[in-house]
């Protein structure tokens, strides 16, 4: 067994907030949907899209993209009244091919040829040579393992760590491989990407966390591996949320919990910093989307920066409070200078330093008088990346 594969109930050893989240009716409540699949008293999202047949062969070059989309979308509404049948009790059916998971799988390969997975929308075919966001034909993981590290519902959480990424963050503390394409990657295949999902599961991990770097490039070879699980855990998005309209409507129907970073309160921190435009509209598209579509199940982390509580925090937790009021608040302190902010603190005078305390005493106030209620539990969650 690796090393890293901690028994669960080991775990409690590291993180009782883990324990006492299993128990904590109000997180049952806000994460409703996820806590039933961890609890295996219904289906991952994906099996039940594994049941829901296609009426063409998606695989068929004579069927083209706009068609494949009209069929995705009338699948959509029969995957929406079978998901709830299924979660008020109905059984799961007979898998099928070829089925709406297929249907994704073969829109996000095509989409890869001319790539417009996240808003950047380069249009490179990736068959033949790498996008923004420095990811090809091949899906490249740094590692995969039992993260104690995360929020106390997820933990021990299944992360797989994907290279690439279409942000530019100049405090990245992943940048060896969101920003460097290192020699220590493995290029998985599909069909070995579920098997080291399976692997996890097996050894007790609470959910499959796709995260990186980024893992929105590696949408066509995640929703492809899907096609060879059929452990019942669920799949969690941890990401930055600047997909396109057209990937998160490939993700909606397969993703049980969303793990979106907020970063940034106005597109001018984020250019700055990040170097993506237009970044708040995309990011709260989809968060609104994952949290309208997904029953809640959404788990909201804000990394404070240094100096930057008015343009960024005030505005993210107002946007929060007002329009996704049940999902759950990571607000986190843990800021360190990173990479180029490490590297070059002149160009970056504003976040050269950690957070100190009296910021993020600031912060949480902030949380509080919009209505955020924080226990002692709930810090636990909130500084636990």
């Amino acid at each position: 067994m690796d090393s890293r594969m901690v028994p669960e109930p080991l775990v409690y050893r590291y993180r009782p907030d883990a324990l006492w989240a299993l128990k904590n009716s109000e997180l049952r409540e806000r994460l409703s949907w996820y806590y039933s699949v961890l609890f295996n008293e219904a289906p991952a999202k994906y099996l039940i899209a594994k049941r829901i047949k296609s009426p063409v062969d998606p695989y068929e070059p004579q069927v083209s993209l706009e068609e494949l989309w009209k069929v995705h979308d009338s699948l959509s509404a029969i995957f929406k009244e079978e998901w709830k049948r299924i979660a008020n009790g109905a059984p799961l059916g007979e898998v099928v091919r070829p089925n709406y998971l297929d249907v994704k799988v073969a829109i996000a390969k095509r989409m890869m040829k001319r790539c417009e997975l996240c808003e950047w929308r380069c249009r490179v075919n990736r068959e033949e040579k790498i996008g923004v966001c420095r990811v090809g034909r091949e899906c490249f993981v740094y590692s995969y393992f039992h993260h104690l590290g995360e929020e106390a519902p997820l933990v021990p959480s299944g992360t797989i760590f994907y290279g690439g990424c279409n942000f530019r963050c100049a405090f990245c503390q992943n940048w060896d491989i969101s920003q460097v394409k290192s020699s220590r990657y493995e290029v998985l295949a599909p069909k070995a990407l579920a098997e080291a999902q399976e692997e996890l599961a097996i050894w007790g991990a609470r959910n499959i966390n796709h995260v990186g770097g980024e893992p929105t490039p590696h949408i066509p070879f995640i929703l492809e591996s899907l096609l060879y699980l059929d452990t019942n855990v669920a799949q969690l998005w941890n990401s930055n949320m600047y997909m396109s309209r057209e990937a998160m409507k490939l993700l909606k129907d397969v993703i049980d919990i969303w793990l979106p970073d907020l970063k940034y309160g106005n597109d001018s921190c984020a250019r700055r910093l990040s170097g993506v435009k237009n970044y708040f509209a995309v990011a709260t598209r989809n968060i609104l989307e994952a949290y309208e579509e997904g029953e809640g199940s959404v788990i909201v982390r804000h990394l404070v920066l240094p100096n930057h509580l008015e343009c960024c925090t005030r505005p993210v937790l107002r946007w929060l409070a007002e329009k996704v009021p049940g999902a759950v608040l990571n607000l986190m302190d843990q800021y360190r200078p990173e990479y180029k902010a490490a590297e070059e603190p002149e160009r970056y005078p504003d976040i050269s330093r950690r957070l100190t305390r009296e910021e993020f005493r600031r912060a949480v106030e902030m949380a509080e008088g919009l209505g955020y209620r924080f226990t002692q539990e709930e810090l636990m969650i909130r500084r636990s990346g």
